[in-house]
């Protein structure tokens, strides 16, 4: 008897731990999205936590730095803008003018620091439209 005790007790040891352990790693991993008035309205409840922001890559503010593979650029959503540090490699469709998502911190000093670009393109999965 007291044998299955002993079991049953480390059985619910072990079942609590992993839920506990699964909680917590999905808490650390989770990615909200916003939209840039949505960022800018929390900038202070948010500031360091990891989260996606969408926007369009604003005309003539795309500035590369080959060297460091470090690219700033800004991102629109009606008035609001965002500026973008991002550094490693970039995805062939982006350029200005298009929808992308950044995902990555907002840092104290109001700058965006990507650590991933999605760009999207929607013109390619639409159906072509027949005459």
């Amino acid at each position: 008897m007291v044998k299955h005790k002993k079991f049953l007790i480390g059985g619910i040891i072990i079942f609590l731990a992993t839920g506990y352990l699964a909680y917590t790693g999905f808490q650390s991993s989770a990615t909200y999205y916003y939209t840039i008035n949505e960022l800018l309205a929390q900038k202070g409840s948010i500031q360091g936590s990891n989260v996606r922001v969408t926007g369009q890559v604003a005309g003539d503010s795309v500035q590369t730095e080959p060297a460091t593979l470090t690219m700033k650029f800004t991102i629109i959503d009606g008035p609001a803008s965002l500026p973008v540090v991002y550094k490693g490699a970039v995805p062939d469709t982006f350029k200005a003018g298009i929808d992308v998502v950044v995902e990555g911190r907002l840092e104290n000093d109001g700058v965006f620091r990507a650590s991933v670009i999605l760009t999207k393109c929607p013109s390619r999965y639409e159906p072509v439209k027949s005459s």
